[in-house]
This record gives structure tokens, sequence and C-alpha cells, in this order.
């Protein structure tokens, strides 16, 4: 893939459901000064962005962070990261096809959910079973029609506060502090609303994913992973900025309805005919694009851990175009499960997958930047040549990074309805463990971890600590 296919599949792989509709829940939380909480968790992103960057510029390894884990943080490590990540991309694929059949059924409610759902599933294995390249090109598009969707808002809203639209004064920024002011419900309310806030951020880590089927992963990696954060973080902010300016926080903590969206009523008083439906049809695009790239990055982690003998040998399997099919297959149990909860669970599917998926993504990302402590301490430990792409600030920033998140997965177990995520994320840790040391460990192999910054006779395949 190219470089601009990569920086585009880190916006499209993040950019999802979560900024249309789940920004309601932030702003709920926290009023206006939910823009506070979408500035602050950019900068984590940032970080992660940055340290993966460095370390994926050095081990373009297939399994990425998880491949890299295993090198710096053991073997146990490297088993927890990838099990874990895959299994939060299944879920979130799952979640995905679940809003992509409620986005469907806008305009034709009376059809079950289960159809459209079946559907998209079928339609992204047929995507991800094609060569790398197709799906490239697939996900360019499908994240070309969110970034634009966005970029009109944000020049709408932006024209409304200030200038006004034709048959509309200007707005102005009364809203920020209208009842209950910028922080409603106070520090509480903003410390609420980092949960949402950080579950949108997730995803951008796919470019680092992407670095062993790049064109050239030293010069495209650090270039696409850096553009990808900053260019997020900018539409994030801006389009939330927007948001609470022009619509009142508390009309818009309502959330949920693609028809109260605050982007359609910003269509709607510009006077763009059908707003809801192109809408409809941008957040139906935001959910399949999410969905063909966690499809991707689940079948990339499965078939890394099978190449360390972590998983079935059979799943290490690639086909002539270089995609590993069985992988794919054993990743769209996700579509399957999803399938079925939009049958025996319709009203609450996509509830029952989200806290499970929060909880494991941001335990990898701690652990991704714990990697990046280690691999900062083993280069200069070794005096080995530094990475193209280095993290500012670190290791401070990283460990600020990790800290931040341990406090946001903490306050995840007062949270109404995320509560229990604690009760299945734990477990599943512990079995994760258990199924490692008895059993996973006896049979794996390790390949030597590629090094860009050395010559190939003399790559630093070597775990710290090993003769």
């Amino acid at each position: 893939m190219t470089g601009r296919q990569l920086s585009m599949m880190g916006l499209g792989g993040a950019i999802g459901t979560g900024l249309f509709l789940g920004s309601g829940l932030a702003i709920s939380a926290a009023g206006p000064a939910a823009v506070i909480a979408y500035v602050l968790c950019a900068l984590i992103a940032l970080v992660i962005g940055w340290a993966l960057a460095e370390m994926t510029a050095v081990h373009p390894a297939t399994g990425s962070f998880g491949t890299i884990g295993r090198h710096y943080l053991g073997p146990l490590a490297g088993f927890v990261i990838r099990w874990t990540y895959w299994t939060i991309q299944v879920i979130a694929i799952g979640g995905e096809v679940i809003a992509v059949g409620i986005y469907v059924r806008f305009w034709w409610p009376e059809l079950p959910l289960w159809a459209p759902v079946v559907a998209s599933s079928l339609l992204l294995l047929a995507a991800n079973a094609l060569t790398v390249g197709v799906f490239g090109r697939l996900e360019y598009w499908f994240s070309s029609i969110k970034i634009t969707a966005i970029g009109v808002f944000v020049l709408l809203g932006c024209a409304y506060v200030f200038l006004g639209l034709p048959g509309h004064a200007a707005v102005g920024t009364s809203n920020l502090s209208g009842p209950g002011g910028l922080l409603p419900h106070g520090l509480s309310g903003l410390g609420t609303a980092f949960v949402f806030v950080i579950f949108s951020y997730i995803g951008t880590e796919i470019i680092a994913v992407t670095a062993a089927e790049s064109e050239n992963p030293v010069r495209d990696i650090p270039r696409a992973a850096r553009r990808m954060v900053v260019r997020l973080a900018l539409f994030y902010v801006l389009a939330m900025a927007v948001v609470v300016t022009v619509v009142p926080w508390s009309r818009t903590a309502a959330g949920g309805d693609v028809t109260a969206s605050p982007f359609v009523q910003l269509f709607d008083v510009a006077g763009i005919p059908a707003a809801a439906g192109i809408m409809n049809f941008v957040v139906l695009t935001a959910a399949l694009s999410s969905a063909n790239a966690n499809t991707y990055l689940a079948t990339r982690m499965i078939h890394s851990l099978a190449v360390d003998r972590h998983a079935p040998r059979t799943f290490a399997r690639v086909g002539r175009g270089g995609v590993p099919h069985r992988a794919l297959a054993v990743s769209g149990l996700g579509l399957g499960a999803a399938a079925i909860l939009s049958v025996h669970s319709e009203d609450t599917a996509y509830v029952l997958l989200f806290g499970i998926s929060v909880f494991g993504a941001l335990v990898v990302w701690i652990l991704i930047l714990a990697t990046h402590l280690m691999f900062r301490r083993h280069r200069a430990r070794h005096d080995l040549p530094s990475s193209p792409a280095r993290l500012r600030g670190a290791p401070f920033t990283t460990v600020a990074a990790a800290l931040a998140l341990a406090a946001i997965l903490v306050s995840t177990a007062f949270i109404e309805g995320l509560e229990d995520s604690w009760k299945a994320g734990l477990p599943f840790f512990a079995l994760l463990i258990v199924v490692y040391r008895f059993g996973a460990r006896r049979y794996e192999t390790a390949e030597p971890l590629p090094d860009s910054t050395l010559p190939p006779e003399s790559s630093d395949a070597r775990p710290p600590g090993t003769r």
C-alpha cells in the first residue's frame, strides 16, 4: 500500500460512528467542555501514533506492536496483546455491522435488522479476500466520503457562527455559556467524557499493522502516522467545537438518532435538501469503513499469532494475493456473532459489545506504551541506531500518556453501563495467562524481528536479556 492509502486508512479506521453519533454521549456528560476532552485525548492519541511510528519504522514486522511487544516485553506480553487486540477487533466488527443495519433501516424501517447485517458482513469478507491493494483503494474512498462530510460540516458551522447563513443570523458563541455554563456537570462530568472520547481515537494504530504490507515502511509509516494523527485531531476537535457552538449542548446530548444529529440540523439550516438522508449515507459509510479496517486488523493479528504458533498454524497460510484467507475466515466469527445478536438482542446488541471493547483497547494501548519504554531503553543500552521517527519528550510523554490511560480505565468501573466491562475484562486476561502458561508456551516459535537500521546479517533479532 502507498503512503497516501496508509494515511487515509488510519483516518478511516478511527473515524466511525463515535464522531457522528457517539459524540452525543461525551457532550451529555461534559457539556461544551467535551471539546477539552477531545483536545486532551488527541494528545494521548498523538503519543500513541508517534510511539508506534518510531517502533515500526525500525521493526516493520507482521503483527506490528504485538510482535514488537513480544520482543521487548516477553512472549507472554506478545501473546496477551495480540489475542486481546484480535478479540476487541472482532467485537468492534460486530458492533459496526449492527450499526450498518440500523442505518439501512433509516430508509426501510420494516426491514429486519439481521438482513442488512448479513449483507454487509458478506461484503466485508469479499473486500478483504481480495489483494491488499484493492482493499487499500476501497478504504481510501470510504474514508474520503467521511472526511469530505466533516470538512463541509466544519466550514458551514464556522460560517453559521460568525457570518450567518441565508435566512439565519449568525448564532455567535452564546451556546458555550448557556444553561450550566462550560462545565454543567463539573469536573466529574468532564472525567466521565474521557471514556467516550478516547474510544473515538481507537483505530489510529492501524497504520502500524500495515507496516509489513506497505511499499516503503521506513519512509511511509512515520510520515503517515504523523499526518494521520494530526488530521484526526483537527477533524475531531473542530467538528466538536462547531457542534457545541451551533447546537445547545442539552439538545445534542439526546444523541443516538441520526435524524437528530447536530450534523443533520446544520445541513437543514444551510438549506441542503434531504439533509437527514445524506447524513445517514455518511454515517453508513463511516460504519462500513471502520468495519472494513477492523476486519483487516483482526486478520493480520491472528495471522501473526499463528506465525509464532500462538494460534493454529493453518491461520498462517497466505493465498496468492498475499491475503491470509483462513485467518480472515476465523476473524469473520465476529460478523456471525453480530448477526445472531441482531436477531436475539436487537435493542441491546451494540451496548453489550461496547464495554468489553473499550476495556481491552485501553489495556492494549497501555501495553504499547510500555513496549515503547523498553524499546527506547534497549536501543540506548546497546548503542543501536535511532529510529527515523522519534517521539518527542519521551520517556516523559510516554509515561504521562500511560498514566492518563490507566486513569480512564479505572474510571470505567464507576460509569453506568461500563462497570460490567471489568467483570468481563479481568477474567478474560486471567484466561489468556492460564492458556499461555499451560498450553501455548510449549509450542511457541518466534520469527526474527527485522531491524531496518541494521544490515540483515546483524539484525537485532534477540529479545532483551537473551543470549
